[in-house]
């Protein structure tokens, strides 16, 4: 007998891990699976969680968030997007981007609605909105648009049931950035069908472009029907923290805060006190760890590049997104035998949506010792 739920058996399980636990059984294995970065989370940031312990800060917060963390996320949000949000009403403290998603979708979601996914993407979005009762539908993008979702193929598969759709930009697995320009065609689509825009903007500061990352709820029209995740993990090394936050409309806030009160009561209170750190005093130490990783990111994508291998130029987060169909092994296969044969483990483009196939992803949050012993068992793989 099984009181398992027929949804949960029929889920998936992650991609991304199931390589990870293969790869941690393993060894000499040189993994570039995992988007972590390799820095130590900042000094400055350690000493207030440190400083915070041995004063017995220790306490529950409300169940929103510090008030000092949600006014340091709206100082951030009016000063990086001049975007005004109300600390008190318009923004929650989550426990990561991940837990952000999660009770987003619980809130909006009626048994049924669909919910338009830009695939590749995060492998939790169409996950979260299954268990939520939403049903994922897929909005693909392609290598000869740099990955970014174009508006008509959104509109294309906009129906009577659809509710919100999910971008991540800068974007995991691909790199790729949106920029105004592509953000205002998009834009006109969705404010006609009056749908929701659930924006994980969880790479915002690590863009290599010439222009910054742009918001979407900083579009006109659009600042009302934009919910925007950002958290800590990637700019500021604390993936281990699980800090993150939402800002957007008061009641869609409200009734997140309402599920986060039930099913976690608060965000780490140690953590929320790193993160008035990080957001108050951390922006040089952001700066110092997008120099490195652009550093990393033009040696991948040269590498990549002399052996033969199409590479789409990231411009965002720490990930290469390289094509491998030439090969004539699937995104699966590639990775299973690069693993067996030669210990190196990335991740099938698969893991991220069907349309991932033919495609790997690297992540270089690495050191370019580790990406360098990477690309020498690579460069062996793809000669035998």
């Amino acid at each position: 007998m099984s009181f398992v739920t027929q949804k949960v058996i029929d889920l998936p399980s992650s991609g991304i891990r199931k390589f990870f636990d293969v790869a941690a059984e393993m060894k000499d294995v040189v993994s570039l699976g995992v988007g972590e970065p390799d820095f130590f989370t900042p000094w400055n940031v350690r000493e207030e969680a440190i400083f915070s312990l041995e004063h017995r800060r220790t306490a529950y917060t409300s169940n929103a968030g510090l008030p000092a963390l949600r006014e340091a996320v709206c100082d951030y949000m009016q000063e990086r997007y001049s975007l005004k949000y109300s600390p008190s009403e318009q923004v929650v403290i989550t426990v990561g981007v991940s837990e952000a998603i999660d009770i987003a979708l619980r809130a909006i979601i009626e048994p049924g609605d669909e919910i338009l996914v830009a695939e590749p993407c995060y492998v939790s979005y169409r996950a979260c909105v299954m268990l939520a009762g939403g049903v994922p539908i897929t909005v693909p993008t392609y290598a000869e648009h740099q990955f970014r979702v174009q508006a008509k193929d959104i509109e294309e598969r906009i129906t009577p049931r659809t509710k919100a759709i999910m971008l991540c930009y800068p974007n995991n697995p691909t790199g790729a950035i949106m920029e105004r320009a592509d953000l205002e065609k998009i834009c006109e689509v969705l404010k006609k069908h009056e749908i929701l825009v659930i924006s994980d903007e969880v790479y915002a500061e690590l863009t290599y472009a010439q222009d910054e990352h742009v918001s979407i709820a900083s579009l006109p029209d659009m600042y009302e029907r934009t919910l925007v995740l950002n958290g800590f993990s990637k700019a500021y090394a604390m993936t281990g923290w699980r800090l993150g936050f939402a800002c957007g409309p008061k009641d869609l806030i409200a009734a997140m805060i309402k599920i986060h009160q039930y099913v976690i009561m608060c965000a780490p209170t140690t953590a929320q006190l790193g993160g008035v750190e990080a957001l108050k005093n951390g922006k040089s130490n952001v700066e110092k760890m997008r120099s490195e990783y652009d550093v990393r990111r033009r040696f991948m994508v040269d590498s990549f590049r002399k052996l033969g291998i199409k590479c789409f130029e990231p411009l965002g987060a720490f990930y290469l997104f390289p094509y491998i169909g030439q090969y004539g092994l699937s995104s699966e296969e590639f990775c299973n035998r690069l693993l067996m044969e030669q210990r190196l483990a990335v991740v099938p483009g698969t893991a991220f949506g069907e349309c991932g196939e033919g495609f790997v992803r690297c992540s270089y949050a690495y050191s370019l010792e580790e990406l360098k012993k990477a690309l020498e068992r690579l460069a062996r793989f793809l000669g035998e």
